[in-house]
């Protein structure tokens, strides 16, 4: 780059018997380095444009060697000779249009681009002055010749060249080989807008200036190809709609005002002369009509992808809540007068966050589009399914009044989830909850999606994919909810909350082996509340968090107290803790018992913990990596309610357990020749021949106690042996540590 530069300087203004070999190093040189640049640099997929700009550049130098070597083809003025030079330089600035044309197509990142219209206002109002100062007196001097003719395309396709320079410069970042572009191919218009006006006599201006213009051309292309900032001239550029610059609006400006000045001020001479300017004239005109009506339609344009955006989902395209709303609000216009009711059925994927835990949210975001595309085939066209956020979906759909359409269409949406949806990763199978809510008109958009959400979590609380209607009660049972939820918030910090505890017996030998603590929470307004309805609140909002660690901490140090009092030579007792869905996928929990253990010194065998089968399956991996870690602890794992949900053998022989917890149900009519009876043998067994203990739970007669004992049940729990009471009210059971 430098000993180009410096080639170019002693060119300009060296002595005059270096200024040939001077020139002779300078295209060469540039030349050596498009043709480096092409081989090694250029990526494969992006050499097209820089061929053409190569292959120009070799048909320029190959007109500079005629016209060095030809007698008469370089001649000033020209002679005929001059055509044979002109044969290869005319196609080379046709190669330099499809480079930089090819260029252009690239680098635009989309159609809708101001910087063509404005790049044409440019090219016409540079046509207009090289017809006006240039081409025009040329002309008029030496008449039409055919080498004349052959000329005048020099400044024809300059013009055509300036425009694509133009719309190059304005179409994106301007990279300094971009800079480098715009300036060899400035230099090689200037070169020949010097060498037609020597040509035509209208200026006697030397030759030597027109070889260092055509020079720095090569030069400068060369270097616009070996700088790295090459690669983006071909690639996508982003279009930045913005206000117009000052520069750029006095540019257009001038564009459309000098020609008019000059046809005003500059005498016509002849019909050719003022035909060409009202052409030239008459086309400024319509380019500045052509860029009024692209600002316009570009606002247009814009405006609805804005409100296309406001109103439609980006993921899935499907129309948002404010799409839905409005639609609702038109939809209720109409339908009273028109004997119609809305209906809303809204959708809900059943434990959607596994999918996002297991394969990650770029699989989510899959299904959720696998999912939009079913609902679609699904509904009549009137109809409207949208997507207002995470996994939700509502289907609106207008409908006679009293008819049975929408639970019809909930039915076959229910059914069309057992297909599984085909994704990347395979295929993946999901269930939904639908709630179903309709209006017969006047419906507010809010209260309408409301009621189908409440129907939807009916049908979750129903367990999951099924279909719920909605009905005006639920709504007090939102609201209750609600309030039940205001109410826990800080029940804990208000020391609402308390520890009962329910005794677990060794049914071998009536010994008091340990203690369940179950959460109690007595509001001064409410009551006593029920754990039924308080927990699954406290699960859903996440206090069960904090109250569990509470918890947790609670029985701990109550278990210790009682062992302190019962002294070293009786039974070691143990104290069993729920562990909630939520604490089990956060790995703090680990850290949380590990601080209770060095808290009240118990030993690890002395703390269990209680998990339920379906807590575990609804994230087996994370559920499986806090579970080792507890156990890596010495903890004593317990599986609660089993039966009830999994009760698979594999998964058992996978989950790191050493308790099993019998659900009540299978106990109740135990002894009495029960249908239960060989499902608890059976239970029994399986757990015998892995080393686990049995703990039954609901135990309230002698006879299941003796039943469960003789088939060799390990532990029971029940109101046969107490209640849950409070740590106070256990003091007699804790001393005897028989239970009566």
């Amino acid at each position: 780059m430098s000993l180009g530069a410096a080639a170019a300087a002693l060119l300009a203004v060296g002595p005059e018997p270096l200024r040939v070999p001077a020139m002779a190093l300078c295209v060469l040189g540039g030349l050596a380095a498009m043709t480096y640049s092409q081989v090694r640099i250029v990526q494969p997929d992006q050499r097209a444009p820089w061929r053409w700009l190569l292959i120009a550049a070799w048909l320029f130098f190959a007109g500079i060697v005629i016209r060095a070597v030809v007698p008469g083809a370089g001649a000033s003025p020209p002679t005929a000779m001059a055509l044979i030079p002109d044969a290869f330089v005319l196609p080379g600035y046709v190669l330099i249009g499809c480079g930089f044309g090819a260029m252009l197509q690239r680098r635009r990142a989309v159609e809708d681009d101001p910087a063509r219209v404005d790049a044409v206002l440019v090219g016409l109002a540079a046509a207009f002055m090289s017809w006006t100062y240039l081409m025009a007196p040329s002309i008029e001097q030496a008449g039409l010749t055919p080498l004349r003719i052959a000329n005048s395309f020099f400044p024809v396709i300059d013009v055509v060249l300036l425009v694509l320079i133009a719309q190059l410069a304005l179409s994106g970042a301007r990279a300094p080989s971009l800079w480098l572009l715009i300036g060899s191919a400035s230099a090689m218009f200037a070169g020949d807008f010097v060498f037609m006006l020597r040509d035509g006599a209208v200026a006697d201006i030397s030759g030597h200036v027109v070889d260092v213009l055509f020079t720095m051309t090569f030069l400068l292309l060369g270097a616009a190809m070996l700088h790295p900032s090459m690669r983006t001239l071909t690639e996508p550029q982003p279009i930045i709609v913005k206000d117009l610059s000052k520069v750029r609006t006095t540019l257009i400006a001038l564009m459309v005002v000098v020609p008019v000045v000059i046809t005003t001020i500059e005498p016509i001479n002849g019909v050719v002369d003022g035909s060409v300017r009202a052409v030239l004239c008459a086309f400024l005109i319509l380019a500045v009509f052509l860029r009024v009506v692209h600002s316009n339609n570009s606002r247009a344009r814009a405006e609805r992808v804005t409100r296309r955006r406001a109103t439609h989902d980006a993921l899935t395209d499907l129309p948002n809540r404010e799409l839905l709303s409005e639609t609702i609000a038109a939809w209720g216009a109409r339908a009273t007068t028109e004997q119609q009711e809305i209906s809303l059925l809204f959708i809900d994927l059943d434990r959607f966050k596994m999918v996002n835990d297991h394969w990650g949210h770029q699989v989510g975001d899959e299904l959720l589009c696998v999912v939009a595309g079913r609902l679609g085939t699904m509904v009549r066209g009137e109809d409207l399914v949208c997507r207002i956020g995470g996994d939700e979906f509502v289907v609106a759909l207008a409908s006679p009044s009293h008819s049975a359409i929408a639970e019809s269409l909930a039915a076959r949406m229910l059914a069309a989830f057992e297909r599984p949806f085909t994704l990347s990763v395979g295929d993946v199978v999901i269930s939904a909850s639908i709630g179903v809510a309709k209006s017969t008109g006047g419906a507010e958009a809010l209260a309408l999606i409301r009621d189908a959400d409440t129907a939807m979590y009916k049908a979750k609380d129903s367990g999951r994919n099924a279909v719920a209607l909605f009905d005006p009660s639920m709504r007090d049972v939102v609201r209750d909810r609600v309030d039940l939820e205001q109410a826990l918030r800080g029940a804990l910090e208000r020391g609402e909350l308390y520890a009962n505890y329910q005794p677990i017996i060794d049914l071998r030998t009536g010994e008091l082996d340990g203690f369940e603590v179950l959460m109690r929470w007595q509001h001064p307004v409410l009551g006593a509340v029920s754990p039924m309805q308080f927990i699954p609140v406290a699960e859903e909002t996440g206090l069960i968090v904090d109250a569990g660690t509470w918890l947790l901490r609670e029985a701990a140090h109550q278990l210790a107290a009682w062992r302190a009092e019962r002294g070293p030579d009786a039974r070691p007792l143990h104290v069993s803790v729920n562990v909630s869905v939520r604490q089990l996928r956060d790995l703090a929990l680990v850290t949380i018992v590990r601080d209770v253990l060095a808290d009240t010194g118990l030993p690890p065998e002395a703390l269990w913990l209680e998990i339920t089968e379906s807590g575990v399956m609804e994230d087996l991996e994370a559920a499986l990596a806090t579970l080792g870690a507890l156990r890596e602890l010495g903890v004593t794992m317990a599986i609660d309610d089993f039966g009830t949900g999994y009760s698979s053998l594999s998964y058992l022989n996978r989950l790191p357990v050493g308790i099993v917890k019998l659900d009540r149900s299978f106990v109740s009519d135990v002894g009495r020749h029960g249908a239960n009876e060989s499902i608890v043998r059976a239970v029994l067994a399986m757990t015998g021949a892995l080393n686990l203990r049995v703990v039954a739970e609901g135990v309230e007669t002698g006879l299941q106690r003796d039943w469960l004992r003789e088939q060799g049940c390990d532990l029971g729990q029940g109101w046969l042996f107490g209640k849950p009471r409070t740590a106070a009210e256990h003091a007699g059971l804790i001393h005897a540590g028989i239970a009566a």
